[in-house]
């Protein structure tokens, strides 16, 4: 499960990325300000402030991992495979480093592509895939 920013052009934009190169077809997607990211936060306080991507993913006991910000963004490369992997590299550089630059990035994710004029509304065939 990712979720992202709902509101952010960019992070729509990097959904539909997602989207073209998932050969898997399993990731499910929920925009931050949706009803189930609120479930997810409501179970994870450490996420209140968080408006980054945030990938999900069910642990063997029942719980959930969370990963946050750059590594939620390794998770998704890993996810994809392929050519993706080359994003692989990310793990050598210390968090905080990848960290830093995803911030940076964040910070200014509306002036790059500006706030999201309407919501992402995905096509019928991958509609299922979508949570609110």
């Amino acid at each position: 499960m990712l979720l992202y920013d709902g509101e952010c052009g960019m992070c729509a934009d990097g959904v539909q990325r997602v989207l073209r190169y998932d050969h898997h077809g399993t990731l499910r997607f929920a925009p931050l300000q949706g009803a189930f990211a609120s479930a997810v936060k409501a179970r994870h306080p450490e996420l209140a402030q968080v408006d980054s991507m945030v990938w999900v993913e069910p642990a063997g006991d029942g719980t959930e991992r969370l990963f946050v910000r750059s590594a939620a963004g390794l998770r998704i490369a890993r996810y994809l495979g392929g050519l993706w992997n080359i994003f692989l590299v990310g793990y050598a550089i210390p968090r905080s480093w990848r960290d830093a630059v995803y911030d940076f990035i964040a910070r200014h994710r509306h002036h790059l592509s500006g706030k999201a004029e309407s919501c992402l509304v995905p096509s019928p065939d991958i509609r299922n895939r979508f949570l609110e």
